[in-house]
């Protein structure tokens, strides 16, 4: 039995299309016409990854709310918005509800199917880590990757997926500027510039939650991000 992906969308053509293209690669694919229906599934058992759309029938906002409720289940399901809303408000949205992609309904089916293998690469490199780099240590921060749980000062900081992997290409090599195509490389990650900042600042708010004094990520104007040293 493949992976199993879960698909949240109230039109059916589309549901039936997106199902029968993941089955045909093969997925386990099961497939929700609502958010009801989803999170009383979810809550049984979890996909192995989440795509979801934003309007999800008389809940215009259905799938943002589906994707909160995701995140109080697991900080680590890989989570991707498939919708037609393309304005920045709601990419930003998505992105700070936890979803670790963005994307809208104009991309190809290859391109679709490449990002949720890239989602997938990285779940197993995260897994296949080598002992010896099970755990990374940067002053008061944490790093355990066969949990893929992080801490600062000794506080868990519940970040996703996504969230977790930059953190950690970024901790690896302190000093060490990454521009954002080395982030995305490093991620296994392929999505917008837009979509980076959007991550590091979401990153930034939830270590300022544990630690208001929080300055170790640096914006380098023009080239990208460093861990300070």
């Amino acid at each position: 039995m493949g992976r199993r992906i879960a698909i949240v969308e109230d039109e059916a053509a589309i549901r039936e299309n997106y199902s029968d293209a993941f089955a045909r690669q093969g997925y386990a694919v099961s497939a929700y016409a609502d958010r009801p229906s989803a999170l009383a599934a979810f809550r049984e058992r979890l996909p192995e990854l989440a795509i979801i759309d934003i309007g999800l029938g008389n809940e215009p906002e259905g799938g943002f709310t589906l994707c909160a409720e995701l995140r109080a289940l697991s900080q680590r399901l890989p989570i991707i918005f498939l919708t037609a809303r393309d304005s920045d408000f709601d990419v930003v949205s998505g992105l700070r509800l936890g979803a670790d992609d963005y994307l809208t309904k104009d991309i190809s089916l290859p391109h679709l199917l490449a990002r949720v293998a890239a989602l997938f690469r990285r779940v197993d490199v995260l897994a296949e880590a080598k002992p010896t780099e099970e755990q990374l240590a940067r002053g008061p921060l944490q790093l355990d990757i066969s949990r893929l749980s992080a801490t600062w000062q000794g506080t868990p900081v519940a970040l996703t997926l996504t969230e977790f992997w930059m953190v950690h290409t970024l901790a690896r090599h302190p000093g060490h500027v990454k521009n954002r195509d080395q982030l995305m490389a490093d991620a296994h990650l392929v999505v917008d510039d837009g979509t980076i900042t959007s991550h590091i600042k979401r990153i930034r708010k939830k270590f300022n939650a544990v630690d208001p004094g929080f300055d170790q990520i640096e914006s380098v104007y023009g080239a990208g991000y460093r861990w300070r040293a």
